[in-house]
């Protein structure tokens, strides 16, 4: 049978209080999907690892603790957790301990090691009881599931517990983390769904520690009464390449230093599998780059190479040409501080550090292209590059402003913006030539393959409308897709309300407050309140902000796996409510023609598969070059001109009132369920 692909998290930091993530240790183990599927007289056990290897018959301790709980369980099941080796005390120790089983075969060789070396299952997810996929729902409803499911059957202190995890606020845990010495923590947003045999940002690695695997491409001779060898010669791929990164002759005792000598010297060959020549400081002999080992390490050169690397173990649940250097992603949410926004409440004024420090050389990068009237290429801060032409070329004349004022002002704005089109396809109108000459919507770049960090995915057929059968789209998140996007003249910044994760399922909806002729902005302000007032009164949380031409935006967070459909019609059900309440000021009438004049056009149509509305911090090519500004309600209880946002004004006012678009992620999602109960009374 298949062996089951787990989940894997993101090697980023993360915000270490916030009610939106929880947080368990990160324990240093072997990664386990287990089966469990109890029949008369026993039970069926299946132990997985991470790169697909039966680890059943190696750790029969766990194996017979799973078979005791079955008859528990009350059907088959399907959990995640870590195999991880128990120290003297009984409490998780390091993978080293575990150095001496995983490669063992022989029954008698399996059963002596797990009398001398205890484990124990740390489970930590639930993804299948019965019949029941549990892996669309979020994370809380999953470990809800497993806690009741276990909580007879686990212990502090037997082959089978429960992961330790708190919830929105991971500051003591860290704290213990590092007195005790742990690798690190995961930290895992709570509404996350279980996305199989992917590596997703809404679990991330936070490492205390330096360690990571690494391939194992030669070694040296041994050094005066040294055996077997002297040190391993180690790489991490790069595409096709393996790239040395340095050599390790520490963490072996003299029985794993036969153990891995004979592996390596039935692996011999004859020249070097890596990409570069260096130099050794003994004879170098090759091997099959088909060995991958743990290594412990205190930091990265500035030349690439390990300081300090130190022998953990080898690791037969990666295979080699998945090691990469593992690098800390971006953070998935904006740099500056987050106000929180539960109704109506004043902008916040503290002062915020600026969060373009690092942006800073790419900006003058940008100016002095500009400047010399030159085409090159920008370097960006984790070492991608991106060619930029024709940079003083006028997007808006009259107001004199250039593609080179626009590149400038996303990449000043990209902490706040890049959140709010994390993993979401983009739809791109292009300008070429300015506002003023004809635009065009291209669905993909024109080039044979963009720029490495220029994200595109490939859509299941028939799911993108604009397109047609099989498309693919820019799918936004990086510095580097927005910037090689704005290079493509896309002025604005459009996507979808679903992520390429789960396209068919909305995580917001939007009210569009479209002004018809004649109708000032303050109406669009009446109604906007009115909106946000009948929200309230349905304890559903929105955000709102301009759409950087004449109109507003009212955004409402749903909950995981809610439907385009569930989401139109409850827009619906708002938007013919105000319209109905205040008929002189407000319309749902789709045709224009037939709009009252003076009034606010309420539309609820926005929210269809493939439909968008300009992100939160996009440019807009309007003629005042505005900006799709979120503001706190209480500013829409005053005066408000959105000709004040533009690309030369707004970045000063985000540093200074930080992400208000944040709360789009972070609150508590409507509750649709009983907005309907209350609408069908």
């Amino acid at each position: 049978m298949a062996a089951p692909k787990p989940m894997l998290a993101t090697l980023a930091d993360a915000p270490r209080v916030d009610a939106a993530w929880v947080y368990e240790p990160k324990y240093d183990g072997i990664r386990a999907i287990v089966e469990v599927a109890p029949h008369r007289g026993g039970a069926a056990v299946h132990l997985w690892s991470r790169n697909g290897n039966d680890k059943t018959r190696q750790f029969p301790a766990v194996v017979r603790a799973l078979e005791a709980a079955a008859p528990k369980f009350g059907g088959p099941v399907v959990l995640d957790g870590e195999l991880v080796a128990l120290d003297e005390a009984g409490r998780p120790a390091g993978f080293q301990r575990l150095q001496g089983r995983i490669h063992l075969t022989a029954d008698a060789d399996v059963a002596r090691q797990d009398r001398a070396q205890p484990v124990a299952l740390i489970v930590f997810d639930l993804l299948r009881a019965g019949d029941e996929d549990l892996t669309r729902l979020p994370l809380t409803t999953r470990r809800a599931r497993l806690e009741r499911l276990v909580s007879r059957i686990v212990s502090g202190e037997g082959a089978l517990r429960l992961s330790e995890q708190v919830r929105g606020d991971a500051r003591d845990l860290e704290a213990r983390a590092r007195r005790e010495g742990w690798e690190g923590l995961i930290a895992k947003e709570a509404a996350s769904p279980y996305l199989a045999g992917r590596r997703s940002p809404t679990w991330r690695k936070i490492k205390l520690v330096h360690e990571q695997e690494f391939v194992i491409g030669g070694w040296t001779e041994p050094r005066h009464t040294r055996s077997y060898f002297g040190a391993l010669l180690l790489g991490v791929y790069d595409g096709n390449d393996l790239v040395y990164v340095g050599h390790t002759g520490t963490g072996f005792d003299e029985k794993e230093l036969a153990r891995v000598s004979r592996l390596l010297r039935a692996r011999a060959i004859s020249d070097s599998p890596f990409s570069t020549t260096f130099r050794t400081n003994e004879p170098a002999h090759w091997a099959r780059p088909d060995l991958v080992a743990q290594i412990r390490f205190t930091e990265w050169t500035a030349d690439a190479k390990l300081r300090h690397p130190v022998y953990v173990g080898l690791r037969d649940d990666k295979a080699a040409r998945e090691v990469v250097r593992e690098t800390r992603a971006a953070p998935a949410k904006g740099a500056a501080p987050t106000p929180s926004l539960g109704g109506p409440s004043a902008v916040r004024r503290e002062k915020r550090p600026s969060p373009t420090g690092s942006l800073d050389p790419v900006l003058a990068q940008l100016h002095a292209l500009e400047d010399a009237r030159r085409d090159g290429t920008v370097e960006l801060p984790d070492g991608g590059r991106i060619g930029v032409t024709n940079l003083s070329k006028l997007f808006w004349p009259e107001l004199k402003l250039t593609k080179g004022d626009l590149l400038r002002y996303y990449v000043e704005v990209s902490p706040y913006l890049l959140p709010a089109i994390a993993d979401r396809p983009l739809v791109m109108k292009r300008f070429p030539n300015g506002i003023a000459a004809q635009a065009f919507y291209q669905h993909r770049s024109r080039a044979e393959r963009p720029p490495a960090g220029v994200r595109m995915e490939r859509l299941e057929p028939g799911l993108d409308p604009g397109a047609g059968g099989e498309s693919s789209r820019f799918v936004g998140g990086s510095l580097a897709t927005l910037l090689y996007m704005t290079q493509l003249a896309a002025i604005s910044q459009d996507p979808w309300f679903s992520r390429v994760q789960t396209p068919h399922d909305a995580d917001y909806v939007a009210i569009d407050l479209d002004p018809t002729d004649g109708a000032a902005f303050s109406k669009v302000l009446d109604v906007a309140r009115w909106v946000r007032d009948e929200l309230a009164s349905l304890k559903v949380p929105s955000v709102a902000k301009t759409s950087g031409s004449r109109g507003l935006h009212v955004y409402i967070p749903l909950a995981p796996y809610t439907s385009y459909e569930s989401g139109l019609i409850f827009c619906q059900i708002i938007a013919t409510v105000i319209a109905s309440r205040h008929p002189k000021a407000a319309t749902v009438e789709r045709a224009v023609a037939r709009r009252p004049r003076g009034t606010v056009y309420v539309d609820f149509l926005q929210n269809i598969l493939g439909k968008t509305l300009a992100a939160a911090y996009s440019a807009r090519a309007s003629g005042y070059a505005g900006v799709s500004t979120p503001l706190a309600w209480k500013e829409i209880d005053g005066p408000i001109d959105p000709r004040d946002f533009t690309i030369r004004t707004a970045p000063a006012r985000f540093r200074e009132v930080g992400d208000l678009w944040a709360p789009l992620r972070d609150s508590k999602p409507a509750n649709l369920k009983a907005v309907f109960r209350k609408y069908a009374r």
